[in-house]
């Protein structure tokens, strides 16, 4: 029951999450939009621009002041809870998914650390990162708005490059997404909203506003647009192993990050000219090359991985692994005793052999009755059962367990890298069951 609750309250978390996001990243494309598509051809006194526009069966008028109307509206609409409601949202991910199991889903399989050092980096990065952030637009390098966004890029992708020392793949990843975040939030929460009130009272009291507020807030404003596809990429990123389960996770992070700051920038700029529409193929060329540098390895010929060991010794499973308690044992490596490999024939490993391995390894959690409290239905509905399923399901297992090796997660149940390779060659047969 306490599995179910757990998979409920991520539920319900995530779909918040989603639905705050989609709100605040919506709104600032759509005034990104807005401010592009103004008419500033020969605008009213008072005004920057205006713009028509049709949607819903009704036709608006917008029309944008160059500082404010002569006097404020009984009803001014704030932009700020989308903003907070998904960071608050997203702290509640990370306590739920993360915090509370990090030894399953934070830290990387047989780390040092212990789950509270683990939740302490993680918790310790969000604030380091708005400092750090915030220190060096204050600085100089504020002026020099190129120079500042390369060394922000720099400082992120070694945050990842560090995550991915201690983390695992997504737990890097959502890092990564979640110091980003913080300083998007932090944004709007400390320069932004505090420009626009300081904008409302001086006009309020006819005084002349402070200049130099609007010019922060317009910064932190640029580099919140261009945070917001990295940061798209890393919330789905999770259902894509071949990115996040990679050992090379925080380049491949980098350079797709590279290429939605290029399709932004297109779409920022797109107004004035098409000068930057080459980001779009570059991006798309991009993307390819990533997924051929980040495919997994070819797998050994037939008669080569026939030479697998002619047998496998389990380490016993943890025992809060299969029942009791929710807190899984810290995987280590399984000790196998040396075995006399057998002579290579044209026969590949066993099925047999290998419907041990994945009963032993995978089905504690892969299984239409998960003997793992840690679930209380088989995740993503993938079960290997029978033999049938783990045929079915051998393309998906290569990519888990084998290439990436991200499953088991954790590496709860201690599957041995003999045990992988065993695996690997018996799919290269073609993962025959007979």
């Amino acid at each position: 029951m306490e599995a179910h609750l757990l998979e409920w309250l991520n539920l319900s978390v995530r779909w918040v999450h989603m639905i705050t996001g989609v709100a605040w990243i919506g709104a600032s494309f759509y005034f990104v939009w807005l401010e592009n598509n103004l008419n500033r051809v020969n605008p009213k006194s008072g005004l920057a621009g205006d713009l028509w526009a049709i949607h819903g069966g009704g036709i608006y008028h917008l029309e944008k002041y160059k500082l404010a109307p002569p006097t404020m509206p009984d009803n001014l609409h704030w932009f700020k809870w989308e903003a907070y409601f998904t960071w608050m949202s997203g702290i509640a991910l990370l306590c739920v998914v993360f915090y509370s199991n990090p030894t399953l889903y934070l830290l990387a399989p047989g780390s040092t650390l212990s789950g509270p050092e683990g939740v302490a980096i993680g918790i310790g990065s969000l604030f380091i990162g708005w400092f750090v952030y915030s220190f060096l637009c204050d600085s100089a390098l504020g002026k020099r708005p190129a120079l500042l966004g390369f060394i922000l890029f720099v400082l992120i992708i070694g945050a990842a490059y560090g995550f991915s020392k201690v983390f695992s793949g997504r737990g890097a990843y959502l890092h990564v997404g979640a110091i980003i975040g913080t300083i998007m939030v932090g944004n709007v929460f400390r320069i932004i909203m505090p420009a626009q009130r300081a904008l409302v009272a001086a006009i309020a009291e006819n005084r002349t506003p402070d200049p130099a507020l609007p010019a922060k807030g317009l910064l932190r404003s640029r580099h919140n647009n261009y945070f917001t596809l990295p940061v798209l990429f890393i919330m789905i990123s999770n259902h894509f192993p071949s990115t996040y389960g990679s050992q090379y996770n925080w380049v491949i992070l980098a350079g797709i990050a590279v290429l939605a700051v290029l399709v932004r920038h297109y779409f920022n700029t797109r107004h004035d000219s098409h000068k930057f529409a080459w980001t779009l193929p570059v991006a798309a060329v991009g993307m390819i090359c990533l997924a051929y540098v980040s495919g997994p390895k070819p797998m050994s010929s037939a008669p080569e991985v026939a030479k697998a060991p002619a047998a496998i010794e389990y380490q016993p499973l943890p025992e809060t692994a299969v029942g009791g308690g929710l807190k899984p044992a810290e995987a280590k490596p399984a000790e196998t005793p040396a075995a006399a490999p057998a002579q290579a024939t044209n026969a590949g490993p066993s099925f047999d052999k290998v419907h041990s391995v994945i009963q032993e390894r995978c089905s504690v959690c892969h299984s239409a009755k998960p003997t793992s409290p840690l679930f209380s239905a088989a995740p993503g509905g993938v079960m290997f059962d029978t033999p049938e399923q783990i045929r079915q399901n051998a393309a998906r297992i290569q990519a888990q367990a084998v290439a990436t090796q991200i499953m088991p997660l954790g590496n709860i149940t201690q599957m041995t890298q003999q045990e992988r390779d065993l695996i690997g060659a018996w799919i290269v047969q073609g993962a025959p069951t007979n």
